[in-house]
C-alpha cells in the first residue's frame, strides 16, 4: 500500500533527523548536522535493500515515489529553518563539518556509481563479440 511507503520515509526521516542531533551533540554543535541527508541516504540504501529483496511492493514504492516528486520544496523548508548564524558563530568545528559532509558527498558519488552499475553475467559476456568485451 502507499501508506507503507510513506511510512517507511517518515522513520527514515526521524531516524536521520536523530543521528543528526547525537552528530551535533557530538560536534558541540547546537543543531542538527546532517539529519535530512542522513535520513536520505537511509531511504536510498534500506529502500534499495528492501527492493531487492522483493519486501517492498510496488504500491509502497509509490509512497516514497510521491515523496521524492516534492522533496526539492521539503528540503527548501528545511534549509530556511536552519539557524545558520548560529552554526557560524558555534566556531570552526561546523565549519569543518560542513565542508568534510561536502567532501565527503562529492567522493561517494564514484563509489555509489560503481555499486549501481550491474556485472555481466556469463551469458552476457558469452554473446558479445571480442571487440565489445
Amino acid at each position: 500500500m502507499i501508506i507503507y511507503g510513506v511510512a517507511f520515509l517518515a522513520l527514515c526521516t526521524l531516524a536521520g533527523l536523530f543521528i543528526g542531533e547525537l552528530l551535533g551533540k557530538l560536534l558541540g554543535v547546537p543543531a542538527n548536522v546532517g539529519g535530512v541527508g542522513i535520513a536520505m541516504l537511509l531511504l536510498i540504501f534500506v529502500g534499495s535493500y528492501l527492493h531487492k529483496r522483493g519486501l517492498m511492493g510496488a504500491k509502497s514504492e509509490q509512497g516514497v515515489e510521491f515523496w521524492s516528486a516534492i522533496y526539492i520544496p521539503i528540503v527548501v523548508a528545511m534549509a530556511a529553518q536552519q539557524n545558520v548564524l548560529g552554526a557560524l558563530s558555534g566556531g570552526p568545528m561546523a565549519i569543518l563539518a560542513g565542508i568534510a559532509a561536502v567532501v565527503l558527498g562529492f567522493a561517494m558519488v564514484p563509489v555509489l556509481d560503481r555499486l549501481g552499475q550491474k556485472k555481466p553475467s556469463a551469458a552476457t559476456a558469452e554473446s558479445l563479440n571480442p571487440a565489445q568485451r
